[in-house]
């Protein structure tokens, strides 16, 4: 019984040495180890979407609302609508023309002017905070003739069929063969003559409607 109690004894007097190594819920043994890595700060810095969900190879335009962000340098991040003539004004840059550029080519951008004479190896993202506006005009024989809006997810255009759709459709006398589509160029007005009556509507038309589009049904002829 004597060496039973020395050896339960000393069992208890050993506890005491392993509480230290403990790892306690809620403090330093739950937090993560080591530094930080670039990759890592990256990714906080540059969320990989924006107030936007851009479609692949999206083009900006005048009036798209974006953001740039320079990876640690918080003083050039910027917000801003595109003018007009597609320009956004840039810290340190100025005015930057970025209209007809994708959100990569634009960041590929900015990156090359700040390396020239402000920034070594600058990282810098383009956002696409909202879209701009982008509208067609739909006249003639649908049953809603007016101005309307892009759909948000296309808006870079939509098919003809969805156009006539989105303006209630043909009226009773409308003729899918005799439609004009007048287009605003850098030369000059296109003018496009379709005839829709050939388009499968279920594996969409054939024609894709542009921003500034103005669609005209024609009348049919009895």
């Amino acid at each position: 019984m004597r060496g039973r109690w020395l050896s339960i004894a000393l069992a208890l007097s050993l506890v005491p040495s392993l509480l230290p190594g403990q790892i306690i819920p809620g403090t330093t043994g739950s937090q993560p180890t080591g530094p930080i890595t670039t990759s890592q700060a990256a990714r906080s810095a540059f969320p990989p979407g924006g107030g936007a969900s851009a479609p692949a190879g999206y083009v900006l335009g005048p009036n798209d609302y974006v953001g740039v962000e320079v990876f640690g340098e918080d003083d050039l991040r910027t917000n801003g609508r595109l003018n007009p003539e597609g320009n956004l004004s840039v810290p340190l840059l100025g005015s930057v023309h970025l209209a007809g550029l994708t959100l990569t080519q634009a960041a590929s951008k900015l990156t090359e002017l700040y390396s020239r004479d402000y920034l070594v190896n600058p990282r810098v993202n383009v956002i696409l905070q909202s879209y701009a506006k982008r509208r067609f005009s739909i006249l003639g024989q649908v049953g809603r003739p007016g101005s309307y809006e892009m759909p948000e997810g296309s808006p870079g255009g939509i098919d003809l069929l969805e156009a006539i759709a989105l303006a209630g459709g043909y009226s009773r006398i409308a003729a899918p063969e005799r439609i004009t589509v007048r287009r605003q160029g850098a030369n000059g007005d296109q003018i496009f003559k379709v005839n829709a009556k050939k388009f499968n509507k279920g594996n969409g038309g054939g024609f894709r409607v542009e921003p500034g589009d103005t669609i005209t049904v024609g009348e049919s002829i009895f």
